[in-house]
C-alpha cells in the first residue's frame, strides 16, 4: 500500500479500508514516522482476534529501548486478524511499514470512526509539527 492512500490516526496508526466477503475491513499499522521516532524497537505485545476495539482504545503496546507506546485503535469494531509473525521480526515495522508491517485487521462495525482521521497531507503536516 502507498502511504498517499491511507487515513492516519493523530497517535500514528495508519487504516486501509477494504471489502472483504461484503463486509468493510480496515488494516492497521504504524506510520513509518512513528517507527523512527521510537527507534529500535525490542518488544510488541498484540491482542488475540476476536477482540472488540473502539476508537482511540488502546489494544496493544511497541517497545524500544527508549520507551513503551501504547497501540490505539483508530476504528470501531472487531479484530479479525493479527500479524502474530509481527512480534518476532520488528525489523518489518522499518523495512515495510505499510506492507508486511500491518498490526491487525478490524471489520469495521461501522465506518463514523474514518471521518476523524487524517489524510496523508494533513498527517504530513502533523509530523513536521512534531518533527
Amino acid at each position: 500500500m502507498k502511504p498517499e492512500e491511507l487515513l492516519y490516526a493523530e497517535s500514528h496508526e495508519w487504516v486501509h479500508v477494504a471489502e472483504e466477503e461484503g463486509q468493510k475491513v480496515a488494516t492497521v499499522g504504524i506510520s513509518a514516522f512513528a517507527v523512527e521516532q521510537l527507534n529500535d524497537l525490542v518488544y510488541m505485545d498484540l491482542p488475540e482476534a476476536g477482540k472488540k476495539v473502539s476508537s482511540g482504545e488502546e489494544f496493544g503496546e511497541v517497545e524500544s529501548v527508549k520507551a513503551v507506546s501504547p497501540l490505539y485503535s483508530p476504528v470501531d469494531g472487531e479484530i479479525v486478524a493479527v500479524n502474530s509473525e509481527l512480534p518476532d521480526h520488528l525489523e518489518r515495522l522499518g523495512e515495510d511499514p505499510y506492507g508486511s508491517g500491518w498490526v491487525i485487521k478490524v471489520r469495521l462495525d461501522d465506518d463514523a470512526a474514518l471521518g476523524k482521521l487524517m489524510d496523508h497531507a494533513a498527517y504530513q503536516k502533523q509530523c513536521a509539527a512534531e518533527g
